[in-house]
């Protein structure tokens, strides 16, 4: 496809790196020649200089016939803008970065006057993945499928696991619980296991189950935590802002600190169920009066990933249950998992992936409808979800008899608002939704098939 990116920042840079990567024509936009030529000298893109709103810049890059914008510069406006324009000009789709509250809502209403397929906001769907640890706060990552009806949770197993040392089989056989394994990661590699497959101590482990399931699983092996209550947020940020309000759904009471007192007024007139503090994060001696040790959850949302590493470091040191730590530069990740902080957000990374679900949900072929996708493990596997509506050639297979290809694993059925965790006599039906976890990008379920 010929795909416009306006804005080479962080988001237009993953987005053009990965898209490029899976062989689409891409045109980036910047204000800025410097990161145009460093663009382009990085990724096989094609580069212009200029204002991506601007009619005669979209002109060069060929508006006309594009399949598709995506507008992520730091402006909102200009970024509605582009789009607009664009359209008018005969993109057929656009995408637009969004991330003032005020905003969100009125795009969200307005999109189709405003041109826009689909509009994404950084902070709001950072806040979205928080909250769902938070939910189910034994997991190191949660990510959720067909509405909720299948979750797909991370765990990272210590030298106390009683998983460690049994083979897949094993395991099933043991606790008789529904849910499947779909990826392993264990230093640099990674696997799509069997059920041969045998777990060790250290080991990064994906499971796709119903979350009754996985509760279940979790109770048997003794790592599920309480309820979260009590959540501390540093840094008064947007994430912080849209947290707050996810958190209020679910009854938990909420301290945001943040050292700029002009901040601190403006969120305490926003935010009717958090108390605002006008402190600083990395003190210590501050947070432990504001009651540090008696949290639930700590999460730090600051501008700096070197001060939330510090802030999430002093929340383990003082038997925080639950820490989360906001950080961009995914080279750090070495030093987290040294000091045990397993649950890191990368609001880049999650944007990239809405857009590049959204991408190859364009791609989709007849086959099968493609709803979500996750990208795991510093991205080299990928969960996908599809949607079969009719009979196609590997429906009503047990999936035994199925040739598919190495590294693919069909990981869990959705029929009738029923979770089926397959096995060989399963067979895929028309209607189900199926939920795939790959270490080749695919693009429709037909791509399993060798």
């Amino acid at each position: 496809m010929n795909i416009i990116i306006n804005g080479a920042g962080k988001i237009g840079r993953a987005v053009a790196e990965h898209l490029s990567g899976e062989g689409h024509n891409i045109t980036v936009i910047d204000t800025n020649p410097k990161v145009i030529e460093e663009v382009v000298n990085d990724y096989d893109v094609r580069g212009i200089f200029g204002n991506g709103a601007v009619l005669s810049v979209l002109k060069e890059a060929d508006a006309d016939k594009a399949d598709l914008l995506i507008s992520v510069t730091p402006s909102d406006e200009l970024n509605v803008m582009s789009c607009l324009v664009a359209k008018k000009m005969g993109t057929k789709q656009t995408i637009a970065r969004v991330r003032t509250p005020d905003y969100s809502q009125q795009v969200y209403m307005m999109r189709e006057e405003l041109g826009l397929s689909m509009a994404v906001n950084p902070d709001y769907d950072a806040a979205l993945e928080i909250s769902r640890i938070l939910r189910f706060p034994s997991a190191v990552k949660v990510d959720s499928f067909s509405n909720g009806k299948v979750d797909l949770v991370e765990i990272k197993l210590d030298e106390n696991s009683p998983l460690i040392g049994k083979s897949l089989l094993d395991i099933h056989e043991r606790y008789q619980i529904r849910v499947l394994v779909c990826a392993v990661c264990r230093g640099e590699d990674v696997f799509i296991p069997k059920g041969d497959f045998e777990l060790q101590a250290k080991d990064e482990v994906y499971m796709t189950a119903s979350p009754a399931e996985i509760t279940k699983l979790f109770k048997k092996l003794n790592i599920l935590k309480e309820k979260t209550r009590n959540v501390m947020i540093i840094g008064g940020s947007r994430i912080a802002y849209y947290l707050s309000g996810e958190l209020e759904e679910l009854g938990v009471k909420v301290k945001i600190v943040e050292r700029d007192a002009s901040r601190c007024e403006f969120l305490s007139g926003k935010i009717s169920n958090a108390l605002i503090i006008n402190a600083d994060g990395t003190d210590q001696k501050s947070l432990m009066e504001e009651g540090l040790d008696k949290m639930d959850a700590l999460i730090s949302l600051t501008g700096f990933d070197e001060e939330n590493i510090i802030i999430a470091m002093n929340g383990k040191e003082k038997g925080v249950g639950t820490i989360i730590a906001k950080v961009n530069n995914t080279s750090y990740s070495n030093i987290l998992d040294a000091v045990g902080i397993e649950s890191v957000i990368t609001p880049k990374d999650i944007t990239t992936n809405h857009i590049i679900r959204y991408v190859r949900g364009m791609e989709s072929s007849q086959g099968s409808e493609f709803r979500t996708l996750y990208r795991l493990v510093d991205n080299k596997v990928e969960a996908l979800e599809f949607y079969i509506p009719f009979e196609t050639n590997y429906t009503s297979i047990p999936l035994k008899d199925l040739k598919t290809k190495n590294n693919m694993l069909l990981a869990c059925i959705i029929r009738n608002n029923q979770v089926i965790i397959p096995n060989g006599n399963d067979s895929i039906q028309p209607f189900d939704t199926v939920i795939i976890v790959t270490t080749t990008p695919i693009k429709d379920v037909e791509d399993i098939l060798r």
